[in-house]
């Protein structure tokens, strides 16, 4: 459905529309002791802190046309961080047209424009495996919007703002709002992947897998690493200060945990 400039705000009163995106990414490293874990843990919190983390947040609601009217954050011990924040919408006739295109929004740069009753919410969780010195940071981001301009378009800001060697990301249109004429409108722009809002370069450092359900308006893309360098998975030791039997048998841990977060499932080691 392709709808004119003239038709998507000929609306009858608001729109009631909510659109939602789900954003989870995953940095995985190996932290071979209890102090490498520890001082892991310590990096995440200070990197991703509820300061930093509302900076962040407060750049997404710019890039969606929002106006910040309550923000709740706080960093958690022993660690993590949350924010949530309460947003509002301004008129959407000065939004640039290109914000309601299928193509991907801008990355930590300037941008302007102006929700009503949404929420933009951060929360994250370093953990670490008990045994096999696996450190896991997920970082999930939500971003709920009613009124014209998807939530989509804070995707590319929201991937360059994070390390992710795994992004899953959900998108859903729920409710309906009214033409003039009182006809429902499930959906007021087109979209035919996530991945059309992810600018090509990115696109080309991750394996893609898109699952959709057309008819219910909800879109789910999930994404891995493709290039693999243990150097790049390291915390506190170098690929060099290991033995060539270390090597292969911590890749495999990195390789098997980046997995059975991809593919949603335990994997059964032969």
């Amino acid at each position: 459905m392709s709808l004119t400039p003239e038709q998507r705000i000929e609306l009858h009163e608001f729109n009631n529309l909510t659109k939602s995106l789900s954003f989870n990414m995953y940095d995985i490293c190996y932290t071979g002791t209890k102090e490498e874990r520890e001082r892991y843990i310590q990096y995440i919190d200070e990197q991703y802190n509820a300061d930093r983390l509302t900076a962040i947040l407060t750049k997404v609601t710019e890039i969606i046309g929002a106006h910040v009217l309550n923000v709740a954050k706080q960093d958690y011990i022993p660690q993590g961080a949350s924010v949530t924040m309460l947003v509002s919408e301004g008129p959407v006739e000065s939004a640039p047209k290109e914000q309601f295109e299928e193509s991907p929004g801008p990355i930590p740069e300037t941008v302007v424009m102006h929700l009503d009753k949404s929420h933009v919410t951060v929360h994250t969780y370093p953990e670490y495996h008990p045994n096999e010195g696996i450190s896991t940071f997920r970082a999930d981001i939500d971003v709920s919007t009613c009124g014209e301009i998807s939530p989509l378009k804070a995707l590319n800001y929201l991937i360059h703002s994070f390390d992710t060697d795994i992004m899953t990301i959900d998108y859903r249109v729920r409710g309906f709002t009214r033409d003039k004429t009182g006809h429902k409108l499930f959906i007021d722009h087109d979209i035919n992947s996530i991945q059309n809002y992810i600018p090509d370069d990115v696109q080309e450092q991750f394996n893609m897998i898109d699952v959709n359900i057309f008819q219910e308006n909800i879109f789910h893309t999930k994404a891995k690493l493709k290039d693999f360098d243990l150097n790049n998975y390291l915390f506190g030791t170098k690929k060099e200060d290991l033995t060539a039997e270390e090597q292969q048998k911590i890749e495999a841990q990195l390789k098997m945990e980046m997995d059975e977060i991809f593919y949603g499932k335990n994997i059964v080691k032969k």
